[in-house]
């Protein structure tokens, strides 16, 4: 991000008293309070219905969201002299939630349930806008990538330590992935399961949270998406499950915790175990792998892939443990 986006905060209504550099952003401190602004690299329609939805949250009352200011000429979206456009939204001080604080990630699970509650767009034409995600479709992009790698590997000639413990493990991996595509369609929906009126927020991890004075505030919609509720609530939990070497205990008492505000129906517990139980992770090493210069395979991607087989295991026990009693 260069200085002269700086300039662009004169299309805004506000009273400047001083910027700074973020993470990509610029920062700044105004009579309306702490804005940022960043770089927009989506639709205009999705910003558009993006400002719709955190009106809609925020005047609920139930959970605090960002907000996404206007210019003086009513517009959501500025753009610089070389046509790259910004959005300024509000900002808060506050500190990201800390995912080793268990009383820090049950209220985060709350707040994901309230959030879920006010973002029901039941009857809403806004609503109607937004194309519904189908998580078997992405399932089956990543089963034709995993084909496509393993044929590479077995065609490779001379192979790294990385590889070889790859194709160890990847016949594995990759029919669970199979499997579980093949269950979740006909296992996992009902009839109406496409209507969805809930919109997730799509990227609902520890740093998008934080914990101000006056409680949770959840920031960066820009990835919010028409799908089951339960696609925030499996992320969130993945993350923190892969840090805890999953564990039964810790999921438990986050599920619990979402229950306590918005109960889960079958269908919800139906749609979490095969999120949970494809396996993603396995997925995301193999494509980055793939992906980038396989002259040189990163140290960190052996201990990623190492720890991943390590908690096969602990991962198979917490799906049986939690969904199948």
């Amino acid at each position: 991000m260069n200085d002269r986006a700086v300039s662009l905060l004169d299309h805004y209504d506000i009273e400047v008293i001083r910027t700074w550099k973020g993470r990509g952003a610029i920062l700044c401190e105004s009579d309306k309070g702490l804005l940022i602004l960043k770089e927009y690299s989506g639709p205009v329609d999705k910003v558009k219905f993006q400002d719709f939805l955190l009106r809609h949250i925020n005047g609920s009352g139930m959970v605090q969201v960002e907000s996404i200011l206007r210019t003086k000429e009513e517009e959501l979206i500025v753009s610089d002299l070389d046509g790259t456009p910004y959005i300024l939204k509000s900002y808060y001080e506050g500190k990201e939630c800390n995912y080793r604080d268990i009383d820090e990630c049950r209220q985060a699970v709350c707040t994901l349930a309230r959030l879920h509650t006010a973002a029901d767009l039941s009857g809403y034409e806004e609503l109607c806008s937004q194309p519904v995600y189908r998580i078997e479709n992405e399932y089956q992009k990543h089963n034709r990538e995993l084909k496509k790698v393993k044929k590479f590997l077995h065609e490779k000639s001379q192979k790294t330590e990385f590889e070889i413990y790859l194709m160890k493990h990847y016949d594995y991996f990759m029919n669970n992935a199979l499997q579980i595509t093949d269950e979740l369609r006909y296992y996992a929906y009902e009839e109406d399961d496409y209507e969805f009126s809930v919109v997730c927020h799509g990227d609902y991890q520890y740093h998008n949270i934080l914990r101000t004075d006056t409680g949770n505030v959840l920031i960066n919609f820009e990835k919010c998406i028409r799908d089951y509720p339960v696609r925030d609530l499996y992320l969130y939990l993945r993350k923190l499950l892969e840090k805890n070497n999953w564990s039964q205990t810790l999921g438990n008492l986050l599920l619990e915790s979402y229950n306590g505000v918005r109960n889960l129906t079958d269908r919800d517990y139906r749609q979490l175990y095969y999120r949970l139980a494809y396996p993603e992770k396995f997925w995301k090493i193999v494509n980055f792998y793939y992906n980038t210069g396989k002259a040189w395979i990163p140290g960190r991607n052996m201990e990623k892939i190492e720890k991943l087989f390590a908690q096969e295991r602990e991962k198979q026990l917490f799906l049986e443990y939690t969904f199948k009693k």
